[in-house]
């Protein structure tokens, strides 16, 4: 069993920036690939970033590539990810979620039904 919880979540304006971090519990935190997700209103769940167990790999969505980066710190059970250069249109709440079991090295999973642990997420709002 793995619990999830993001922080960091808040009201920025257009430019600006935030960090989100995801705690996770379970001392196999360090096999387990992690992936953020967001839901905005009057839209599906869609995937944001992806990193592997190690973090020595990661994915982007398309529409914040370049603007966002994601990281992990394995010795803090910690995920983060980094939003610089926010949109309006990043406006949404933000889920951190984590594989079950073992992750493969190296490889990063996009899709929502290859993540079981989900957070509650977390608001992002940017003002435009």
């Amino acid at each position: 069993q793995v619990h999830v919880v993001e922080h960091g979540g808040g009201l920025v304006q257009a430019g600006g920036s935030l960090r989100l971090s995801c705690a996770a519990s379970g001392r196999t935190f360090s096999t387990n690939a992690m992936g953020w997700f967001r839901r905005a209103p009057g839209i599906e769940r869609e995937f944001v970033a992806a990193i592997s167990r190690s973090g020595e790999t990661s994915s982007y969505a398309d529409s914040v590539k370049g603007r966002f980066t994601i990281s992990r710190d394995n010795t803090k059970n910690t995920v983060y990810l980094q939003m610089n250069i926010l949109k309006f249109e990043d406006t949404a709440v933000y889920y951190c979620a984590a594989r079950e079991g073992y992750s493969e090295s190296g490889r990063i999973y996009i899709k929502e039904n290859e993540y079981v642990y989900w957070g509650q997420g977390t608001q992002v709002t940017v003002s435009s």
